[in-house]
């Protein structure tokens, strides 16, 4: 092979090589993306006294009057 027929044989190669990549496609959905939250917050607050904070409250009902 000369050449000329060396280049052209090459690139006849590439060409058909470049031919069998394959092609990915990213495409958007014509849908809209929903997303459902189901959210319980619970909340518990607890008060601990000490034994002497408790006798003075039962002991002075008035303490805090309602």
């Amino acid at each position: 092979m000369t050449t000329p027929q060396k280049t052209l044989f090459l690139v006849g190669c590439v060409a058909l090589t470049a031919a069998c990549t394959p092609t990915i496609r990213i495409e958007p959905s014509d849908k809209p993306i929903t997303i459902n939250l189901n959210v319980k917050i619970d909340q518990e607050v607890r008060i601990k006294l000490d034994k002497d904070v408790e006798d003075l409250i039962s002991n002075n009902p008035d303490l805090f009057p309602q």
